[in-house]
């Protein structure tokens, strides 16, 4: 699509001041006056992609409906637009090197010397645009990781450049900076913006517009200041104040008129307001709960919470359309054994295992789901959760004493969670896993029936290992049931108790696609039992 507009965020002083959320903002103020809008961002690291990385290193790996792992940003862009992002929403430097080296290799540059430039610039170039013409979006927002003058980011800089030499008008830059407040003198800085944007300079990009990260109110002698230190008008210069939740950038965006001058910039029209009726309604209900519901999350990464962010934020949204806030309670799942588990979980009105990879960990897993079984809580197991449900049920109710899944112990005498059996000739690790939406059946009558109110569903998956079906005639036998199948292999992937008051576990990741205007049914259930136990 010819008249495709680009919009490039980069980011200057300091890293995490929230580029994705700027960029999922202006997004969504763009989708409400009308424009069809996409969001991509490109990762400047040389992983190929974030599914190898430990969430220690970089948060949760987010998971597209085509099967690709992605930056958590994506996960941010999907709550914001309502819309499935794809693999080509997320490249990284590894991805663009590899395809480089891969032509290469075929001989598509015979003869040429392979440079940075124009060949790896190219490639950033070719992924920028393909979006734009590809899907025939009317605005491709384009977020850069990482913070300008990094060395990783130098080729996405240039090919910025290259750009808006070449695209003229159908592109603008914004930059997203920090605006420090020092106690001592009780005066905010705009030195390390002017620095920032020196930089931004040097590498021959001029920013269009810029927003400042803030905590104190901007009065208009600092923004005319900036505006004439970084050549920008002092339209353009755009506040981003601290605000209590991310879901009230993008009204705040909009007050700042964040919209109305990139519109303006990119020679598209303004005449149409933005609809926010609806955000501004999620807004309300969730500033005006007063109750709480208090959710465990028992997990192993709980030191950075970003491990969780879309299965917090899907807590998040199914709670505020139930009038509660959302309390989530992090619970390290090594801190847990057999004397502390009731203190532990003491206070919960329900209790989520969270997914995982590896042995660590895992009895503090099973110890909790062995209690929320034992005391009737109202429990969700998501992925590995799941699994954990299946193997504690195993051994203490079937009494399979050493019933584990084979990535625990592999010499198991009881699998009841296995590899899949296209998983066991795999030996590269990254993008092998069962990825992405898979269609699943529901059992009539049962709670996950009753939360999708249908008999199918698609959900995303990523993980190696199956509930083994050679057991699956004794867990029902004894109680337990899998209630939502893959209609081509059989396999399990939604399990219930049906006995007890809300006890569920599901193989995919629910949380992957709530969004805020619609909450995804499998939470919106589980808050509902935990707020009516």
């Amino acid at each position: 699509m010819p008249d495709t507009r680009y919009i490039f965020v980069t980011g200057g002083v300091a890293s995490s001041l929230g580029k994705g959320i700027i960029s999922a903002s202006l997004a969504k103020l763009l989708q409400s006056r009308g424009y069809k809008v996409t969001i991509q961002k490109l990762d400047p690291y040389l992983n190929v992609d974030p599914g190898t990385l430990n969430p220690y290193e970089h948060g949760e790996c987010y998971v597209t409906e085509d099967g690709a792992e992605t930056d958590l940003d994506l996960g941010h862009y999907e709550r914001f637009l309502n819309v499935p992002t794809s693999q080509a929403n997320n490249v990284t430097t590894g991805r663009i090197y590899q395809n480089v080296i891969n032509k290469e290799r075929k001989g598509d540059y015979l003869g040429k010397t392979v440079q940075i430039i124009p060949h790896i610039t190219d490639e950033i170039k070719r992924n920028i645009k393909l979006l734009g013409t590809k899907h025939k979006f009317d605005v491709v927002i384009t977020e850069i990781g990482g913070t300008v003058g990094d060395i990783e980011s130098l080729p996405y800089v240039e090919a910025v450049r290259q750009l808006k030499w070449e695209l003229g008008n159908r592109a603008l830059v914004i930059h997203l900076t920090l605006v420090p407040y020092l106690n001592a003198s009780g005066e905010l800085k705009t030195k390390p913006t002017q620095h920032s944007v020196k930089t931004l300079l040097e590498a021959g990009v001029q920013p269009d517009v810029l927003v400042l990260r803030t905590e104190h109110n901007l009065g208009s002698d600092i923004r005319k200041k900036v505006a004439l230190f970084c050549n920008v008008n002092p339209r353009a210069v755009i506040q981003s104040i601290d605000v209590s939740t991310i879901y009230e950038v993008p009204v705040k965006m909009q007050e700042e008129g964040l919209d109305e001058i990139c519109l303006e910039k990119l020679e598209l029209p303004v005449s149409k307001k933005p609809d926010l009726k609806r955000w501004k309604h999620f807004l309300a209900k969730m500033k005006g709960a007063e109750e709480k519901v208090i959710i465990g999350l028992v997990g192993k990464y709980v030191e950075l919470p970003d491990a969780y962010k879309s299965i917090i934020e899907a807590l998040i949204h199914a709670s505020t359309y139930h009038d509660r806030k959302a309390e989530v309670k992090l619970i390290h799942s090594e801190s847990i054994n057999g004397e502390n588990v009731a203190e532990k979980l003491s206070g919960l009105d329900a209790v989520l295992v969270a997914p995982g990879f590896g042995n660590r960990g895992i009895e503090g897993k099973l110890e909790a789901v062995k209690y929320a079984r034992e005391n009737n809580m109202v429990f969700l197991g998501i992925c590995l959760g799941m699994q954990c449900a299946v193997i504690e049920f195993a051994r203490n109710v079937i009494h399979l004493g050493k019933a584990n899944s084979t990535e625990m112990d592999h010499l198991s005498p009881y699998p009841v969670i296995d590899l899949m059996e296209d998983q066991k000739n795999v030996t590269d690790m990254g993008g092998t896993m069962r990825l992405g939406a898979y269609e699943c059946t529901l059992k009539e009558g049962s709670k996950s029936y009753e939360a999708y109110k249908g008999k199918t569903t698609h959900e995303r998956h990523r993980h190696r290992y199956e509930f083994n079906n050679d057991y699956l005639e004794r867990f029902e036998q004894n109680g337990m049931m899998a209630t939502g199948c893959n209609p081509e292999t059989g396999l399990a992937e939604i399990v219930e108790v049906p006995e007890l008051k809300w006890f569920v576990g599901v193989q995919f990741h629910p949380e992957y696609s709530s969004t805020v205007l619609k909450p995804h049914p499998i939470f919106m259930s589980f808050i509902n039992a935990a707020i009516s136990k």
